[in-house]
């Protein structure tokens, strides 16, 4: 079992759309564009609404892939649990928007704002193409290590914070979680080094990693050229964070248990004022996933958006309860409404997803039951067992997720 939560190729395709591009016939589920439907190949890219010069950007970059290099881009994403459920098609569970309250956060202003200063539009379409946006999500997935030299944040600001919630988090809750890895993400990193680069793009292309160097550098490239894409360093290559476990796998890939923090959702934080509180709510949160992928709490009757808007809202509590209880981060009441406010911030309005995690209100008030369950208890010093918290989540949720709306 997998799991990813991608955030930064739903982003790039919103800003894509949004410079009024003709793009080729149908959107793929994930960073980028492709063209008319048949099989994957070279032929079937549609780039005739192109000038001479961007047409022969693309031409040196597919003169270096395979063939099937769409196929193959359309695999990885699957084979390492990156397809893109965001935007698949309303399932008979999925619940009605217009019995909701669904607000638009800052935090999804901010991000919708990322691409606002593109010079070269066609550059953001390029690189989105070929997968660019999604690379340093691969580089984390796939070649990330926990270590001490490990920063955490643009500047390294959350690294002594991060590194000291994640082994409290290993002794809080009752599972095995000594070999859970803690893995940053740094965009700029991926594109200011074709060696870092080429060993993603052989695995995704295929290829050994010398023999991707010359496609390597034409990424960097284009890269450098969009300034506003900052070397990498915009935060829409990173706007993601994610909990990865592969327990139960029937195909496993041997890649270790992890949590991958990006900077890019970390400046998001900072930029709507929860800087200080909503790094340690992310990682509760995506430590709850592993308390889920142990406890095998994935699996319940619910289908579709239901299914994961239930996951999701039971990680919040798993991550708020954790914030505010007196052996977790003991937050006081001002930092806790922030830890609520930050789970706000990432609600979505994507009924019809699969990848649904809940509205902006039901995550608050999820956050909101979560610290209560803590404050409440008449034993402050008692961490409740993990199956003992779900059963009560369980028995919460249908107050959690029922119509809000007037």
């Amino acid at each position: 079992m997998k799991k990813t939560l991608s955030v930064a190729a739903s982003l790039v395709i919103a800003a894509t759309c949004g410079f009024g591009l003709t793009l080729p016939a149908h959107a793929a589920d994930t960073a980028g564009v492709t063209a008319a439907a048949g099989p994957s190949s070279q032929s079937s890219l549609d780039t005739s609404s192109m000038d001479p010069q961007h047409q022969a950007v693309v031409d040196r970059i597919l003169a270096k892939l395979p063939a099937d290099w769409q196929a193959r881009l359309d695999a990885a994403k699957v084979k390492y649990g990156l397809q893109g459920g965001q935007w698949q098609e309303i399932r008979d569970s999925a619940i009605n928007p217009g019995d909701y309250q669904c607000q638009t956060t800052e935090l999804s202003q901010y991000a919708n704002a990322l691409l606002d200063d593109v010079q070269d539009p066609w550059n953001i379409f390029i690189l989105s193409l070929f997968g660019g946006f999604d690379m340093p999500t691969y580089d984390a997935l796939i070649y990330g290590k926990e270590s001490s030299s490990n920063t955490f944040g643009v500047n390294g600001q959350y690294t002594q914070q991060l590194n000291s919630e994640m082994k409290n988090l290993k002794r809080f809750w009752d599972i095995d979680s000594a070999n859970i890895e803690l893995i940053p993400m740094h965009g700029a990193d991926v594109f200011t080094s074709s060696d870092r680069l080429s060993r993603t793009l052989s695995v995704l292309y295929g290829g050994t990693p010398e023999e991707n160097l010359d496609l390597a550098d034409m990424l960097i490239e284009l890269v450098g050229s969009e300034p506003s894409l900052q070397g990498g360093a915009n935060p829409i290559f990173t706007f993601n964070a994610f909990a990865y476990s592969e327990k139960d796998d029937p195909a496993p890939l041997g890649v270790t248990d992890r949590i991958i923090m990006g900077d890019g959702i970390l400046q998001g934080m900072y930029k709507v004022n929860l800087g200080d509180v909503a790094p340690r709510g992310i990682l509760g949160h995506e430590f709850g996933h592993h308390v889920q992928y142990q406890k095998n709490l994935f699996e319940s009757d619910l289908s579709g958006p239901e299914a994961t808007r239930r996951t999701e809202l039971m990680a919040d509590a798993f991550g708020t309860y954790y914030l505010t209880h007196s052996r977790g981060e003991s937050l006081n009441a001002a930092r806790v409404l922030k830890s609520e406010k930050s789970f706000y911030q990432v609600g979505d309005c994507s009924f019809t997803s699969s990848g649904h995690h809940g509205t902006p209100n039901q995550r608050f008030n999820t956050s909101s039951w979560g610290a209560s369950i803590a404050n409440e208890a008449p034993n402050q010093g008692h961490i409740l067992p993990a199956l003992t918290f779900d059963k009560l989540f369980e028995a919460k949720l249908p107050d959690l997720v029922k119509p809000d709306s007037e």
